[in-house]
């Protein structure tokens, strides 16, 4: 099998402005790409480009697309590592496109094997439930959003937080006495606290019951990370600081953290995300799957990934529920309230909805 040509669309979605510390998006700024081999199948891939973390931007996603499609004309798509290995050896860094270059290899094996994607990764079907995040705003927006959520029969919620410390602490309080205290509570600071920060609102914060904070500092304070780590009564979720598998080995071998959000955006794809998995199943350190803004097409791959991985115990796969005002796939991962699941068609299962596509520009590589 040979790839002959790879068709790049910008898949931008409209949404509802969403807040965290770091920034506004308005819109998910989302590359789709389908690779098409000689053999008449093709794969697909997704990736959302989140500037103020990652650092790519849907521009920069799809003139890298453009460079990465050229090298991979002529070649075999179910060598993945060395496929992965082309773009490594072309650029440095660029996760968020290449994962979705890795996805729609990963999705075109799957075909090729004539399975759904969690069974050629070697997993089974588990209960999968995913929390559901609330942006920042005031401490009564929050708990007024937190209490529709229950209402709506969701029972982990994910509170982002980092701008203002005191504020910050108002709107947990105000979260936990408005859904009362059984309803599981995530903290995400996306890396708006200072060290001392972080100290004050951890320490305050374990009050409310909750099950842990991720990325509560920037990541040039990851030295200090261990010293925040031992003395803070809320358990840590490395984000931001591990985007590969060494990050990952450093921060487990330093105590930095408890726990480890992979996101393709930031691993580059399965690939190396099933590095991060190994690194922490070897010491039983517990992973999320998580996401950016990504449509059911991208959130079904990183379930399939997840239904494969069993040190993955947290899902913040949520990202299409967040104020998407358009639902542009076709196929894919499937919402019953908040627990999930994948078809049982073969690859990803997913695939972008051709009515929305002749809205997209295009490009063919």
């Amino acid at each position: 099998m040979k790839i002959t040509h790879t068709e790049i669309y910008r898949f931008s979605i409209p949404m509802e402005p969403f807040v965290i510390a770091t920034g506004t998006m308005h819109f998910a700024q989302n590359v789709f790409i389908r690779i098409h081999t000689d053999r008449g199948i093709y794969g697909v891939g997704e990736c959302s480009a989140f500037p103020m973390i990652v650092g790519e931007t849907q521009e920069t996603c799809i003139a890298m697309a453009k460079d990465f499609a050229k090298i991979w004309i002529g070649k075999d798509p179910l060598d993945i590592p060395e496929r992965m290995n082309d773009l490594l050896g072309y650029a440095d860094h660029n996760g968020t496109i290449k994962s979705a270059f890795d996805m729609a290899l990963f999705d075109l094996a799957a075909k090729h094997a004539d399975l759904p994607l969690y069974k050629f990764l070697g997993g089974t079907k588990r209960t999968i439930e995913t929390d559901m995040t609330i942006g920042i705003g005031t401490p009564e927006v929050m708990a007024t959003a937190a209490v529709n959520y229950q209402q709506k029969g969701c029972t982990i919620l994910k509170l982002k937080l980092g701008k203002g410390v005191h504020e910050d602490i108002k709107r947990v309080a105000a979260v936990r006495e408005a859904v009362g205290p059984d309803m599981a509570i995530r903290l995400d600071a996306n890396q708006g606290w200072t060290f001392d920060d972080a100290l004050l609102a951890l320490g305050e914060l374990a009050q409310y019951n909750i099950e842990f904070c991720e990325q509560p500092m920037r990541t040039w304070f990851d030295d200090r990370l261990p010293e925040l780590s031992l003395n803070s009564p809320i358990k840590i979720m490395a984000d931001e600081s591990v985007y590969h598998h060494h990050d990952a080995r450093r921060l487990i071998n330093s105590n930095s953290c408890e726990y480890l959000n992979i996101k393709f955006a930031k691993s580059g794809g399965i690939l190396e995300a099933q590095k991060i998995h190994e690194e922490a199943l070897k010491t039983g350190v517990k992973c999320m799957i998580g996401s950016m803004l990504e449509s059911r097409i991208a959130l079904s791959a990183n379930l399939h990934f997840a239904l494969a991985s069993p040190n993955v115990e947290f899902f913040d796969l949520d990202t299409c529920l967040l104020g998407h005002l358009a639902d542009p796939v076709t196929g894919g991962l499937t919402y019953n309230g908040y627990m999930l699941d994948v078809p049982e068609t073969i690859g990803i299962g997913a695939d972008a909805d051709p009515e929305f596509l002749k809205t997209c520009e295009k490009w063919t590589v």
